[in-house]
């Protein structure tokens, strides 16, 4: 069963051919799709897709958008996610790679997504770049006060963060970033990430995989990525097919599995 477990559709990239898009997607047998929110102001957007019965959502503020609501509480979050077709909290995180809000407030409002997948019981959508100690100090010091679900969404940081997550029962999420010939220190790192909690996605717009490299990316593309997945884990198709599958509804729990 195809899924793509994060997927940016009502991105502007897609405003001219969004309905092709997804018809495309469906056509390589993709069955399911979950539209990331890039910050709450644009959350109706992003929920908007989610009327689609297999299309789902989620809530929450990008890192890079975490200065347009520094004070953005749980509660919001909270509140939000009481539409059924919301199935996560996030993408939130730390990105110090671009900086683009201030890194004390892209803690502060992290740390208001740890609460609200704590208190919905909904798994955290996480961002990382470039903040591999910081991330790993606040993973651990929110779970010991609670603990939490989480996704580490298109993994690409460090094997020690990898580490730190995974023992918090972190899931990871591959992207198409590891076809890429340069790839290969994310491919180690797929190499040892717990087998049952492994899924894959495209990130669409961005980071279309190989053969696709340096186009718009689609939901359509997602089958290269599991095909990759299953090259480096040394499965077979319908293992890596089966497995991430499997992997998916254990996370995304509030979507009912066909």
């Amino acid at each position: 069963m195809l899924i793509d477990s994060h997927v940016n559709l009502h991105a502007p990239q897609f405003d001219e051919d969004r309905d092709a898009v997804i018809a495309r997607a469906r056509d390589a047998g993709v069955a399911l799709m979950v539209n990331i929110s890039d910050r709450v102001s644009n959350f109706a957007a992003c929920r908007a897709l989610a009327d689609q019965p297999d299309i789902w959502c989620t809530v929450g503020t990008h890192p890079h958008e975490a200065k347009e609501d520094p004070d953005l509480s749980a509660k919001t979050l909270v509140d939000l996610a009481r539409d059924p077709r919301v199935v996560g909290i996030g993408e939130c995180g730390l990105d110090f790679h671009y900086d683009l809000s201030p890194r004390e407030i892209q803690a502060r409002v992290f740390r208001a997504h740890v609460a609200a997948a704590r208190e919905t019981g909904l798994p955290l959508v996480v961002h990382t770049r470039e903040s591999d100690d910081v991330m790993g100090d606040i993973l651990e010091a929110e779970y010991a006060a609670g603990p939490f679900r989480m996704l580490m969404h298109c993994y690409t940081s460090g094997a020690d963060l990898a580490r730190r997550a995974a023992a918090l029962g972190a899931w990871f999420s591959v992207s198409g970033i590891a076809t890429f010939k340069a790839a290969e220190d994310v491919r180690a790192v797929i190499r040892n990430m717990p087998a049952e909690r492994i899924i894959v996605e495209t990130d669409c717009p961005y980071l279309a995989p190989v053969p696709y490299r340096g186009r718009r990316n689609e939901p359509a593309y997602v089958p290269h990525v599991l095909a990759k997945l299953a090259e480096i884990r040394g499965w077979s198709p319908d293992e890596a097919d089966q497995r991430t599958t499997d992997a998916f509804f254990a996370l995304f729990d509030r979507i009912p599995r066909p």
